[in-house]
């Protein structure tokens, strides 16, 4: 009896150390926040577009759009928030997506016209047997003759399962995270001016037709033969301070000081750096036909070898063709 027992907490000690394990492994290198909790659909956003062609599962906390030849669909938070933290865990379409735009971002283009800031993560489909590209962007105070994007290819197959893609936003500096991995940072500094995205901001999830410009330029467009094309969307996360629609204004005295005090870690830095050296495809940092003087905030050093005069990683040119997805069983592996 007394055996049986030993075994029987020997088992149980396993399993809360597994879990322990699994906590902290799905919660690593995520900002420490108060309250970072997720939010359903009826607790934080509204639809959009789309009618039908939004769907909710789960108690409203898994959201599905979809894009078929009638319409595409996407919704927004309810708030508009200044500075925070906004994430969310997204499914892609799979098989042929050429055209397929998938956006996950946060902008004021419905407020402020001419001068709207934006935050993106775009996800761009391709024909069969090529992967999805993801990029992101940074607009400030309208100004959209200088696009701030980035592209990259991922590590994983985006159409097998959920990853988390998030978006920190203080009054000194923005990062890009996938799966908690920072991928992309930008520190506020003077010589940007207004560029820097200073006005409070929505969070909004959208798909539909790029047919134009998002697959080779606008050679592939949409089959419709394959539609509907649809994006899953869960663990979605407002941490941030809400604003007062008519005067923009807000009440939480502190808060940016929260956001501002979260910074990357040497190792967090570290698998950045790794990731940018492996799986960027493009920059307008290096892209000397557009910017032949490159932006104000662009430091260049020696990784500009690494790059064509279009902006392209000369890796990326030599292997674009097929995927080249990595995995690993233990940690990350790029």
């Amino acid at each position: 009896m007394g055996s049986s027992s030993s075994w029987t907490s020997l088992f149980l000690l396993i399993l809360l150390l597994g879990s322990a394990l699994y906590i902290c492994n799905a919660t690593s290198g995520l900002p420490e926040l108060p309250n970072l909790t997720t939010l359903s659909f009826e607790e934080g956003y509204t639809q959009l577009f789309g009618d039908s062609n939004l769907r909710l599962h789960g108690d409203g906390r898994n959201i599905h759009i979809s894009l078929d030849q009638r319409t595409g669909a996407g919704f927004a938070s309810q708030d508009l928030y200044l500075h925070g933290f906004f994430s969310g865990s997204i499914k892609l379409p799979s098989d042929y997506a050429a055209g397929v735009v998938v956006a996950f971002y946060m902008s004021n283009g419905d407020i402020f016209e001419k001068t709207h800031d934006e935050l993106d993560f775009e996800f761009l489909g391709n024909i069969r047997g090529r992967e999805w590209r993801v990029q992101t962007n940074i607009y400030g105070n309208g100004s959209i003759s200088t696009g701030r994007e980035e592209r990259y290819e991922l590590w994983f197959d985006p159409t097998e399962d959920y990853h988390q893609y998030s978006i920190l936003w203080s009054s000194q500096r923005i990062i890009f995270y996938i799966d908690n991995i920072p991928i992309r940072e930008l520190v506020k500094s003077q010589i940007m001016g207004g560029d820097y995205p200073a006005k409070p901001m929505s969070l909004y999830a959208t798909i539909w037709d790029g047919s134009t410009w998002a697959t080779s330029g606008g050679r592939y467009k949409v089959n419709y033969k394959f539609a509907p094309y649809t994006a899953e969307f869960a663990d979605l996360m407002l941490h941030g301070c809400a604003a007062n629609p008519n005067d923009h204004k807000t009440i939480c005295m502190g808060n940016d000081d929260v956001y501002n005090g979260i910074t990357m870690s040497a190792d967090q830095r570290l698998l950045m750096e790794k990731f940018r050296k492996k799986r960027i495809t493009y920059s307008y940092c290096h892209d000397r036909i557009r910017y032949p003087t490159p932006p104000p905030e662009c430091i260049l050093g020696p990784e500009a070898e690494g790059f064509l005069a279009s902006g392209e990683a000369k890796f990326s040119f030599r292997r674009r063709r097929g995927r080249h997805y990595t995995r690993s069983s233990v940690g990350v592996s790029f």
